[in-house]
C-alpha cells in the first residue's frame, strides 16, 4: 500500500512548490517517527529529508563523475555544491579514486616540473 502525501520543496531558498507523490506504508511510518521525535511537522520533516537526499545524490553523482575522467576535480566540486576543499574532503573519505596517472607517469611529471622549477 502506498500512503499519499501532498509535500513542498524549496526553490533558490525563495519558493515553495506543491508536489504529490506516493510513498511506501514503511516509508510513512518511518517519516511519522521522525515527525515525533524531531517535534517537527510531517511538510517539513519530508522537505528536509528530501534536501538530505538531493544533497546526497549531487555528492554520489560527482563523485562517480570525476571517477569515470568525465568532468573535472572542479567542476564535480561545482556539481556537488561544494568548495574545492569540502570536496576533496570528500573525495578523500569516500576513498575515490580520480587521478588516473601510471607510477611512471607520476615520476615523469615530478622531474618535469622539478627540472622547471631551477
Amino acid at each position: 500500500m502506498y500512503a499519499c502525501d501532498i509535500i513542498c520543496i524549496q526553490v533558490n531558498s525563495l519558493t515553495l512548490k506543491p508536489l504529490a507523490v506516493r510513498i511506501p506504508e514503511e516509508i510513512e511510518r518511518e517519516i511519522l517517527e521522525v515527525v515525533k521525535q524531531e517535534k517537527l511537522d510531517k511538510a517539513t520533516v519530508v522537505r528536509t529529508l528530501l534536501e538530505m537526499g538531493m544533497d546526497e545524490w549531487r555528492k554520489q553523482t560527482a563523485l562517480e563523475l570525476l571517477r569515470e575522467g568525465k568532468v573535472t576535480f572542479a567542476k564535480a566540486a561545482e556539481k556537488a555544491k561544494l568548495s574545492l576543499w569540502e570536496f576533496a574532503d570528500l573525495v578523500k573519505q569516500r576513498n575515490v579514486e580520480w587521478v588516473r596517472y601510471t607510477p611512471e607517469e607520476i615520476e615523469r611529471e615530478v622531474k618535469k616540473a622539478s627540472v622547471e622549477s631551477k
